[in-house]
């Protein structure tokens, strides 16, 4: 009975879900009948009295939200890998000159991880951009996962967001607000479920929220731009609408939200054919890099597929017809096997196909390092934090040499130089690295030496809420409990929670006052400082709702 119930409630709350995240994913869109939708807007217009600030705090607002939600993830490895392919993309919006300083300067250009297996991307007011983990498992390279963050971040700079603002009222942000916080909290209870839902005003909304077809192909013309500037093939843009339009005829069954948010025509799919260069319609797509189709394999195992799923992919490789696949297909399924025996704590199946994969990425250097991420994350949840520790050492500056079983005629393996490599690492630790190797020494109760590194890494990224974590606990390992208490305080400013902030911050004041002549005076002034800042954030927050 139990059993039964506890499945009722996670379909509903997935189904609350899509609901949610249909909206959020077009937030801000008008709420005109489809043919009282205006012409296509001029290129860059400033979106008329909404100003960039009054975007970001309604992004901000509902971003704090997502934050809470039990799908949100932030792991280093994915989080890197997309947002390496979202900044490429930021680079060459500015470039072309479609992002505008003020724009850049306001807005929060942050990517969000939801575990969600629907293929999905959604943006945000104020430069949020959602991407769930089912949009990653299922491109088949880099390029095709660059044409949808293209688009959303089209979305963004042309700012389709505060136009339809402008066109319904002042009164759309606080109606907007309310239904995707609504939505939200329809996931987590029934009853606001039923409320919300009743006489079927939730649907007319859903239905009424998608952004005009217009805007959605000012989006498309606008993200194909980015996409050879970038560094991307702008064949990929292609091969994505067709791989959609293809799964909308044989996936139609509400899996598919991108499809519903983003209405593929015959009409915007010939545009985009039509904007490949003469010749290049039959030029075969670039291959799947190494690095890619370990990244879609993690995508696809994090997104919680089941225990039966898990256990058949930890034996894929097992496979009589393993040995024939592509390179490629070979280590996708390798990488599987390897995280999903983690996940089911088989570390024996894990460590045996970990070798396999580090073998079959060997003369690959970007490939190679996250086999080692992966051996880290594997040790360090099999409690050997001093193999977890030795699998971080960077990669030898001496390429390995190919195995002997590989073929003289294979083709070599896509990736950047190992020279490009060494050069990105010199330049200090990449953020998988900096928290895998934190998280390994407090293990070890070692970590005093990551203090200044973590330090140097939260005053570059004071948004990264994670590292600030690692940051208290390095602290309360040396006994310095003042300093804990204030990276806990900036962990929840990170997510937006101030009364969690406000309460750490007081919490560190009243330390500060029982600790007498052995106060660190500086920390203490800082606590100061930021618990009023914090404060004022907080009547700012709780007067919007």
């Amino acid at each position: 009975m139990r059993e039964s119930s506890s499945k009722s409630s996670v379909s509903r709350r997935l189904r609350t879900l899509v609901l949610t995240l249909g909206i959020a994913a077009t937030a801000c869109q008008a709420l005109l009948p489809v043919h009282a939708q205006p012409r296509l807007p001029t290129l860059g217009d400033g979106g008329g009295a909404t100003t960039t600030s009054e975007e970001r705090r309604l992004g901000d607002r509902i971003i704090r939200e997502l934050y809470r939600d039990p799908d949100y993830l932030d792991d280093p490895v994915l989080q890197e890998y997309v947002e390496g392919i979202w900044l490429h993309l930021v680079n060459a919006a500015r470039e072309r000159g479609e992002l505008s300083p003020e724009l850049e300067e306001r807005f929060a250009w942050e990517i969000l991880l939801g575990r969600d297996r629907s293929i999905n991307a959604f943006a945000l007011p104020g430069g949020y951009l959602g991407v769930h983990l089912g949009l990653i498992g299922v491109v088949s390279t880099r390029d095709e996962l660059a044409s949808v963050l293209a688009h959303e971040l089209s979305h963004v700079t042309q700012r389709h967001i505060a136009r339809l603002i402008a066109q319904q009222g002042k009164q759309t942000p606080l109606m907007l607000g309310s239904m995707i916080l609504g939505a939200l909290a329809a996931s987590r209870s029934p009853d606001a479920a039923m409320a919300m839902m009743m006489g079927g005003q939730a649907l007319a909304v859903q239905n009424q929220l998608n952004f005009s077809r217009d805007m959605e192909r000012e989006a498309d013309r606008m993200g194909y731009g980015l996409m050879a500037p970038a560094g991307f093939a702008p064949q990929g843009f292609v091969s994505m609408f067709d791989k959609l339009q293809v799964a909308s005829r044989i996936n139609d069954n509400g899996s598919w939200p991108y499809l519903r948010s983003h209405p593929l025509t015959t009409e915007r799919i010939a545009d985009m054919h039509s904007r490949l260069p003469l010749g290049s319609g039959t030029s075969p797509m670039p291959a799947p890099t190494l690095e890619h189709v370990m990244m879609a394999a993690r995508a696809r195992v994090l997104s919680r597929p089941g225990v039966d799923v898990l256990r058949q992919w930890a034996d894929l490789p097992r496979s009589t017809s393993f040995g024939s696949q592509p390179r490629e297909q070979q280590v996708a399924q390798l990488y599987a096997a390897v995280l999903s025996a983690m996940q089911l704590r088989d570390w024996s199946v894990a460590r045996d196909m970990l070798h396999r994969l580090s073998a079959a990425c060997s003369v690959n250097p970007e490939a190679l390092r996250q086999a080692r991420l992966l051996q880290t994350e594997l040790e360090l949840g099999a409690g050997q934090p001093s193999a977890a520790l030795a699998a971080l050492e960077p990669v030898s500056q001496t390429p390995a040499l190919p195995s002997a079983d590989a073929k003289q005629n294979d083709p070599p393996l896509a990736g950047p130089s190992l020279a490009t490599v060494m050069v990105r690492e010199s330049r200090g630790p990449h953020r998988p690295e900096l928290l895998l190797r934190t998280q390994v020494l407090l293990r070890q109760q070692s970590a005093a030496a990551m203090a200044g590194q973590l330090q140097t890494w939260v005053t570059d990224h004071p948004r990264d809420a994670q590292a600030w974590q690692l940051l208290a606990q390095v602290w309360g390992s040396q006994k310095q409990e003042l300093r804990a208490l204030r990276a806990e305080a900036e962990a929840h400013v990170a997510h937006y929670d101030y009364p969690a902030a406000v309460d750490r911050f007081k919490a560190a004041q009243e330390l500060g006052r029982k600790s007498g002549q052995q106060l660190d005076y500086i920390e203490a002034s800082i606590i100061d400082t930021r618990l009023r800042a914090v404060e004022e954030l907080l009547r700012e927050q709780s007067s919007e709702k």
